[in-house]
């Protein structure tokens, strides 16, 4: 018998989703990617102010998920311009969702300046219709 951690803690599509992207700061990264901004500073800048340390990892732990690439666009010191795989991109449905619930059970709950009424940018609404366009049928 092996002593190895099994990589799943069930079968359950919302545990494992949730082990990838359901900490209090990964999806926040995935807006702000979604919603334009690709560089560490501009990351660092949310309105949610994520502690620096905890940005780095969660750019390194949503690149290793598959759900970001980051792009070294400065040789020294290297940085890094972050963007969406389809993966990542498919999250936008999540958040719209979130959005949508939020503004309907949280009571002062908007959304931000650069999203629409609907609760999402102009960016992530193409990014999301390229993202239908692009699943298997």
């Amino acid at each position: 018998m092996s002593n190895a951690k099994p990589l799943t803690r069930s079968a359950c599509a919302i545990a494992n989703s949730l082990d990838l992207v359901g900490d209090r700061w990964s999806l926040l990264v995935v807006r702000d990617v979604l919603h334009g901004k690709h560089t560490y500073s501009e990351l660092a800048n949310s309105p949610e102010h994520i502690p620096t340390n905890i940005l780095a990892d969660r750019l390194k732990r949503l690149e290793a998920a598959g759900i970001i690439v980051g792009t070294p666009y400065q040789k020294h010191p290297i940085r890094y311009a972050y963007t969406l795989t389809p993966k990542g991109t498919a999250l936008g449905e999540v958040l719209l969702a979130f959005v949508r619930w939020g503004k309907q059970y949280i009571p002062g709950t908007v959304t931000l300046n650069r999203e629409r009424a609907t609760g999402v940018s102009a960016t992530s609404t193409a990014s999301l219709r390229r993202a239908r366009v692009k699943r298997p049928g």
